[in-house]
């Protein structure tokens, strides 16, 4: 089978479900990254290493023994069978800077699905967290007419207390 069909079936849920959240951030594993553009991940990471400049640490950072740990118990049963190296994480421009790494026509088209799917993801979080605002908003809003409501109802309870406790007023006029 030629790699352009194996590119065919790279979906937006397929991506989607290879970004995690590490160290408060998007980031692919290299090891997906790997399968995805067709190679193995000792050839990914070699063309790395020999482009480390290219790699900063907000492109490119490796997992701690720690954090190599915490994503292995995420999944019920480890498919890796351990990791003999660090694990490679790269954020969105890290991705893009691996096209540059990795030359191939299929690295080219996998690279391109995968940005799409970095901007849709954002693009998406930006409007929830445009929504968010506005529920706060309406949160606020709510939240003082209820204390204007308990104002009038205070004002209320001592307008009738003291139409209760009316003392008789003293005629003033002329007595007939």
């Amino acid at each position: 089978m030629p790699k352009s069909n194996e590119f065919t079936a790279l979906t937006e849920e397929v991506v989607m479900n290879q970004i995690y959240l590490i160290r408060n951030q998007k980031v692919m594993l290299d090891r997906d990254l790997a399968k995805l553009y067709g190679v193995e991940t000792k050839v990914l990471k070699q063309q790395v290493r020999r482009n480390i400049k290219r790699f900063p640490e907000d492109f490119m950072f490796e997992m701690t023994e720690t954090e190599s740990r915490n994503l292995r118990s995420q999944f019920v049963t480890s498919s890796w069978g351990g990791n003999r190296y660090v694990i490679m994480c790269f954020t969105e421009q890290g991705v893009a800077m691996l096209s540059s790494v990795l030359k191939s026509e299929q690295a080219i088209k996998v690279n391109i699905q995968i940005i799409r799917v970095f901007t849709k993801l954002r693009s998406f979080l930006l409007e929830n967290t445009e929504v968010r605002l506005e529920i706060e908003q309406i949160k606020k809003k709510l939240d003082n007419h209820g204390k204007n409501i308990e104002l009038v109802f205070q004002y209320l309870d001592e307008l009738i207390e003291k139409s209760e406790n009316k003392k008789p007023r003293e005629k003033i006029g002329y007595k007939k």
